[in-house]
């Protein structure tokens, strides 16, 4: 990928300079991107204090800054003392006069090119953030650091291919005529990404025309029998979360027939509409081929799907997938199906920042840390304390202490001062001056399958929205938990619930066991009554998840799991036979740890998943 080129001037000259020749130039463009690397990290106090500076000196004339009082003033003492630690919240205002068509400078000197759709919502809806044109630069050369540093573990990537798994996701307007979408869709729909020039070490299988193709279907299968046909060239398998990956193998697993026959035919599929992928995938599907058909009908047919990826690609050599964070939950499953191949984790970033990079791709999941590249923005740390809460006063990147906790807070060229991230990062060790992290959580996320976020708020909600319906049957809701379920492609939300029934509800049917509880039976008014619920919770949550489950198809339907009463007695119990103190216990909102879940499901009478997808659509975006 190409370096920045109209970066700032003072980070720009501290930018990696392009090779002189093309003869022998990729070693020399990797030695000079690893010591852009060594000479970020080896003076990150001074990088950050220039960031800081430059930051507040171009946007001095900013609505924002202005009503912090900061008068021009570009240090670090009249920041601190003057611009306060805020969240998305306390920006909605400035926000939602920028998407309404507002164009004067309120959070940055820049104009706001487009704003970029968090994973975390507010109230219920995304929340927007803005940037500038230059951000894709930026982007772009954390970007050009990452296959600099896997070559120093990898060797030979350039003597193959990448099968990764990219996909675009839908974007709105504002009514201020702003395009709202994902980061990475906005990557993929630049020109840095079409038209960037050849290079052996991001030779993908998959055409740019199947990325850009917003049909989630067309676009895997044209992905994956081009993944297919090139299998011997595949050096490394991946897509962005862990998740998305699994998806892959899924649809594998259910279209493998027809992609066979495509392959053997060497036409494709009519379900495949777009002209343009058509025409690209024409290119690699040029003619028949029935070996290699009958050789995906004999891994694919036999039913045994461990090591399905070494055995189609047998010259992968690693995974590149996110595995942190709430992806850890897909690893058993991501080793099942690799044969135990080696997951690396490059690099860390979000909508409102890219952050930093992985130092030592190739280390187990459970050991990635990120160094942050002090170039990216500015960044300052807020202490965690014992329960998890912030505490403290704000330390800069240079001033974190080994072992501790933070919750990450940046400022950006793109406008956002002491904003919070909401990340909580530990810190595990430096590289040269530049302290390494570890990825512990998102703040107050309760239940994540992919790029949704749900925290315990909106969860209640949910489960209050939902019991509603019962209400008029004389039953309710008396306690509950929830799940992350992954044992299934795609993952889904499982909700524990423990009902109190009146003779009303159990006498609509004879759907009863003997201590009143809901058994599975057939599908009589009370399990109709019941998926109702599920489908009512999945209307009550938030965007990123209803866009996740309609047109992404990367969230599976919500599952309601009725437990017997005294089920959460029984929880209590075992969480005080573990040192739980009575007094202080409190029913957890959800559950992971697998002896809780397995007690769960062994209290189970009936299950119940949503009929429908909930209500979704690419509307207009609007920040009211």
């Amino acid at each position: 990928m190409a370096v920045m080129t109209d970066m700032p001037a003072a980070t720009a000259l501290r930018s990696p300079a392009p090779a002189a020749t093309a003869a022998g130039s990729d070693k020399d463009k990797d030695a000079e991107k690893l010591r852009f690397i060594e000479e970020m990290t080896s003076n990150v106090d001074a990088v950050q204090e220039r960031v800081l500076a430059e930051i507040l000196s171009r946007n001095a004339e900013t609505e924002y800054l202005a009503r912090c009082g900061l008068a021009g003033a570009t240090d670090r003492a009249a920041f601190r003392a003057k611009v306060p630690v805020v969240t998305y919240e306390d920006l909605q205002p400035d926000i939602q006069r920028i998407a309404n068509g507002d164009r004067s400078p309120i959070l940055s000197a820049h104009p706001i090119s487009e704003f970029l759709t968090s994973s975390g919502t507010s109230a219920g809806e995304r929340k927007l953030m803005p940037t500038i044109k230059e951000e894709l630069d930026r982007r772009q050369l954390l970007y050009s650091l990452l296959m600099p540093v896997m070559n120093l573990y990898v060797p030979g990537l350039d003597k193959g291919k990448a099968l990764y798994f990219l996909f675009v996701k839908s974007e709105t307007t504002t009514p201020g005529g702003l395009t709202a979408r994902p980061v990475l869709t906005s990557y993929y729909k630049s020109e840095h990404f079409k038209n960037r020039p050849y290079d052996p070490y991001h030779d993908y299988t998959s055409p740019t025309a199947a990325i850009l193709c917003a049909d989630a279907f067309q676009s895997m299968y044209a992905q994956m029998v081009c993944g297919l046909i090139q299998r011997h060239d595949v050096l490394r398998v991946g897509a962005v979360f862990a998740s998305g990956l699994l998806r892959a193998i899924r649809f594998l697993q259910l279209h493998w027939e027809q992609l066979a026959a495509d392959i053997e035919s060497g036409e494709l599929t009519t379900r495949v509409t777009d002209p343009a992928v058509r025409e690209a995938v024409a290119a690699i599907l040029r003619r028949p081929d029935p070996e290699l058909a009958r050789f995906v009908r004999a891994e694919c047919g036999s039913g045994d799907w461990a090591g399905i990826v070494t055995r189609v690609w047998p010259n992968t050599k690693y995974l590149d997938v996110i595995v942190t964070g709430a992806m850890q939950q897909y690893i058993p499953t991501l080793e099942f199906y690799s044969g135990g191949l080696p997951m690396a984790c490059t690099m860390y970033a979000s909508s409102e920042c890219y952050f930093g990079l992985n130092l030592r791709p190739m280390c187990d999941p459970s050991q990635v840390s990120y160094t942050i590249m002090p170039n990216m923005g500015y960044f300052e740390f807020l202490p965690v304390d014992d329960a998890g809460d912030a505490a403290g006063q704000l330390v800069d990147l240079a001033r974190v202490e080994a072992g501790r906790e933070y919750e990450l807070v940046i400022t950006t060229y793109a406008g956002l001062y002491r904003y919070r991230v909401g990340d909580v990062l530990r810190v595990t060790g430096f590289h040269n001056a530049a302290p390494q992290f570890r990825f512990v959580r998102r703040k107050n996320v309760l239940l994540s399958i992919e790029s949704d976020k749900t925290d315990e708020a909106e969860l209640q909600r949910a489960v209050e929205r939902a019991s509603a319906l019962l209400r008029p049957h004389g039953a309710a809701v008396v306690e509950y938990t929830s799940h992350a379920c992954t044992t299934s492609i795609p993952g889904h939300y499982v909700i524990y619930w423990e009902l109190l029934l009146t003779n009303t509800l159990s006498s609509s049917s004879n759907n009863t066991t003997g201590d009143g509880v809901l058994a599975e039976d057939g599908k009589n008014s009370s399990s109709v009554l019941l998926d109702a619920c599920c489908l009512e919770m999945e209307e009550a949550l938030n965007t990123v998840y209803r866009q996740s489950r309609v047109a992404d198809g990367s969230i599976g339907p919500l599952e309601i799991r009725v437990v017997r009463p005294g089920t959460f007695e029984e929880l209590m119990d075992y969480a005080i036979s573990r040192g739980a103190s009575i007094n202080q216990y409190k029913v957890p909102r959800c559950v992971s740890f697998p002896p809780i879940v397995e007690l769960l499901d062994s209290r189970v009478v009936s299950r119940h998943f949503s009929p429908n997808p909930p209500h979704w659509s690419p509307s207009t975006t609007t920040t009211s």
